[in-house]
């Protein structure tokens, strides 16, 4: 723990007392060497910008190239500062090794696009190419490889039909200048003036003053460094070089690839870095004042939507915006990205910008799982976001990604052994598409917490966000002490895990649970559901009463399904009325002893808290669920068939959730009291979890409950519409299950829909999450090997790096 606390404090020094968040970004080596190449304006021999060609000759990897990793984007990041090196005649040595990376490396890894060239590689690449050249750069003595004139060749389409769109333009008498500029840009995305430092001199714009109609207001063409240096050095328009001594003298030796950094972006990256990688308990008080700074902005901010040809950063902050702020309570509306998919032209606009867009769209996904039912929002958002992902994947290098994941997942291998294999690859995109597969693979709610921040961690990267020429990197966030720090943080809370379950296990076995001789024994299941969603240390206490309250809860319900006879379960049912355990003998009387202390226990916890007893409310909790399993005994024995709205009346308290909601609200504070308890708002969000709950369960048993002949959702639409498909009654309560499940998650999550206390309304959170991970695609809980590996990864083994 003091090792915990060390790095605590190394980071927060580093992440929240610089001032200036510009110093939170990665460097871009290209748009450095882009600055670095501008002459100055009093003395042209030498460089206006001399510390960002200081910053080359000293940042250069070992094996020549320039930029974070060795994939595509490396080349030209390597070509750009070879140019400006060569330029000034400085760094001869570091030009050698930069040649020797070309040699060696560049080949190979552009074989590996095969045949799949990302539009702004076939821009910048032959560009950088050409600039080199320009240079005497001698970089293929033998002759250009074949790999490298087929990018050449798709450069040449890529610029032929922007010309032919130009000139059609032009042509058109009924467009006025500013309409046919306005056209230009919007057809291709990004428009190819963006890469204007990588166009050849025969592409160039003629006129000057058409790049002076593309500035910015800050007098940036399109926030990049790269192309305003370029352009500065064609114009020496006294705008760009404004913006170029701004960003240098804020930014120092070296730039990052746009400018100036989205700070509100920057905010919420590190919120969710530090969220994925499981340390938001650590980070309590700054996460929120960040994500109030972010709130602010957004209901200050002008809500114009986000259209086809917006930025992708843009796009990527918003919804990462919308999905961060809504976890955290706050109300936001989606209309700045929602209206974004039902542009006709998407689908196309994807395939041919994927490498530009897909990080966005991904991002969109995440956040469509936040949408709430809402009159008038786009219900589609999800669906469709997710067509358009898988679609993605199933091109390419996406194919190969998916194919490997499903080796890797038939053998049993560790996930993150197929990331390391990935990464051993040089291949970013690959990397990426993983992401992807594993986000489509399972929805959020089905994601434990736990384990999640697990993966996070073994993959041991940033989620960085493509920009059309580099990555935008929170250098911060790709730091070893954070990786550190949540590695530490992961196996101090496995060695609590693992401590608390030994205590569960000794429970069970004093109590005689353990050798009661019949049932299903889920003594780690209920544990490992419990702590892998409250995963917080400081939630012992719900951990281990939602823990004991869910062992309990699968035997007595296994004791009047399958073992005890119908007086024997009256008996039992009438000693929970009374709470006497006369009258009952043999498994009933220790059941009843069981559940009996559990709940004085949970009582005696919680007095300090409460400052009452709350021993009768948790006993008439029980005694409701007890009821509805003799309703549903009764129904069994006598071949009733209840109607749906009978049967929906007793099976949603038979489900039993609040078994596990009540008490923890209890022992999470604060003070409860029984006002609360019969408001409205309350037992709303009470109705919405037994209900989501139920129907979870009911979709994921019907094979079992009707060979057993037990009485289902499924079973009973089935008997009511004979002429109808299985798959119908899957729809019919998939639909009711959807909106019921939205409808709690908006009364969970949103501070102005509920005055439940926050703490008390994530605890329904937690139980939803728990049935959505054991009921998602199969029944898990009742299968005895299916969630043997995910426990083994949340409490046992150790993290693989």
């Amino acid at each position: 723990m003091e090792d915990i606390q060390v790095l605590l404090k190394k980071i927060k020094e580093e992440l929240f007392s610089t001032v200036d968040l510009c110093t939170y970004v990665s460097a871009s080596a290209y748009d450095t060497a882009w600055m670095a190449m501008i002459p100055h304006a009093e003395d042209p021999s030498g460089p206006m910008f001399p510390q960002c060609l200081e910053w080359m000759l000293h940042n250069q990897k070992e094996i020549g190239f320039w930029g974070d990793e060795l994939t595509i984007e490396s080349i030209p990041s390597t070509l750009a500062c070879m140019v400006a090196l060569k330029t000034w005649d400085v760094g001869l040595n570091n030009i050698h090794r930069g040649v020797g990376f070309i040699h060696g490396h560049m080949e190979k890894l552009l074989l590996e696009l095969q045949g799949n060239t990302p539009r702004w590689f076939a821009v910048v690449f032959p560009g950088m190419l050409e600039h080199a050249w320009s240079k005497g750069l001698e970089l293929f003595p033998q002759g250009s490889p074949k790999v490298v004139e087929s990018i050449f060749i798709e450069r040449q389409k890529i610029l032929e039909n922007d010309t032919k769109l130009f000139l059609s333009l032009s042509l058109s008498l009924s467009l006025s200048l500013s309409l046919r500029k306005d056209f230009l840009i919007h057809a291709y995305h990004p428009p190819l003036i963006y890469y204007y430092e990588a166009l050849p001199s025969t592409h160039i714009v003629e006129n000057c003053k058409e790049v002076a109609q593309h500035l910015s207001a800050d007098g940036s063409l399109f926030q990049s460094p790269s192309a305003t240096a370029s352009a500065f050095m064609d114009t020496r328009d006294r705008r760009c070089q404004d913006y170029l001594e701004s960003m240098v003298q804020r930014c120092g030796w070296s730039v990052p690839p746009t400018y100036p950094p989205d700070e509100q972006l920057v905010k919420l990256c590190v919120v969710d870095r530090l969220e994925r990688l499981g340390l938001d308990e650590h980070f309590h008080e700054e996460i929120d004042k960040m994500l109030h700074a972010v709130y602010r902005n957004w209901t200050e901010r002008d809500a114009e939507p986000v259209g086809i040809y917006a930025s992708p950063l843009r796009i990527y902050k918003d919804c990462m915006a919308y999905r961060l702020l809504t976890m955290h309570g706050y109300r936001l509306s989606p209309s700045t990205f929602s209206t974004l998919l039902d542009h006709e032209n998407l689908e196309s606009h994807l395939k041919k910008n994927h490498d530009y867009f897909l990080s966005s769209l991904l991002n969109i996904y995440r956040a469509s799982e936040l949408l709430f039912l809402v009159e008038g929002q786009p219900q589609n958002l999800n669906s469709c976001s997710r067509i358009l992902l898988e679609k993605a994947i199933s091109q390419g290098d996406a194919s190969v990604a998916t194919n490997l994941l499903k080796e890797v997942s038939s053998q049993c291998l560790p996930f993150t052994w197929f990331f390391l294999y990935l990464k051993q690859q040089s291949n970013g995109e690959k990397v990426f598409y993983l992401q992807i597969v594993h986000e489509l693979d399972l929805p959020w709610l089905a994601r434990v917490d736990h384990l999640e921040h697990r993966e996070c961690i073994e993959r041991g990267e940033a989620s960085d966000i493509w920009t059309g020429k580099a990555w935008f990197k929170i250098s911060c966030l790709n730091n070893n002490i954070l990786l550190v720090l949540a590695k530490e943080n992961y196996a101090l809370r496995q060695s609590i895990y693992r401590s608390e379950l030994k205590e569960l296990k000794g429970w069970t076995r004093d109590n005689g649970i353990s050798s009661i001789g019949f049932g299903r024994e889920k003594t780690v299941y209920c544990y490992f559901a419990m702590a892998t969603t409250a995963y917080h240390p400081h939630l012992r206490a719900v951990r281990m009463t939602g823990a004991k309250n869910g062992i309990l809860l699968t035997i007595i319900d296994d004791f009047f399904d399958v073992q005890g006879s119908m007086d024997e379960l009256t008996r039992f049912a009438d000693a929970v009325e009374r709470w006497e355990g006369e009258g009952i003998h043999g498994v009933g009387k220790v059941l009843f002893n069981a559940l009996n202390d559990l709940i004085n226990d949970t009582a005696m916890q919680a007095f300090p808290i409460q400052g009452r007893d709350i021993t009768g409310h948790l006993r008439d909790i029980w005694c409701q669920v007890i009821r509805s399993w003799v309703q549903e005994a009764e129904w069994g024995r006598k071949d009733y068939t209840p109607s749906i709205d009978e049967y929906i009346k007793v099976a949603t308290v038979s489900v039993a959730a609040q078994t596990a909601v009540i008490p923890s609200l209890y022992l999470v504070g604060p003070s409860i009291s029984e006002e609360m308890i019969h408001h409205p708002d309350y037992k709303k969000i009470v109705e919405l979890l037994m209900i989501s709950t139920r129907l979870l369960n009911d979709l994921q048993s019907y094979q079992k409950e009707s060979e057993e002949g037990t009485i289902n959702l499924i079973v009973l639409y089935m008997q009511g519409h004979p002429e109808r498909k299985i798959e119908n009654a899957y729809s019919y309560v998939g639909e009711i299950l959807n909106r019921t499940r939205r409808e709690l998650l908006e009364h969970a999550l949103i501070d102005d829909k509920n005055c439940v206390p926050k703490s008390c309304r994530k605890i329904h959170l937690i139980i939803l999450k728990i049935f959505q991970m054991f009921y998602n695609s199969v029944n898990g809980f009742d299968s005895p090997t299916a969630m043997i590996q995910s426990i083994n990864k949340a409490i046992y083994e150790p993290l693989c790096m």
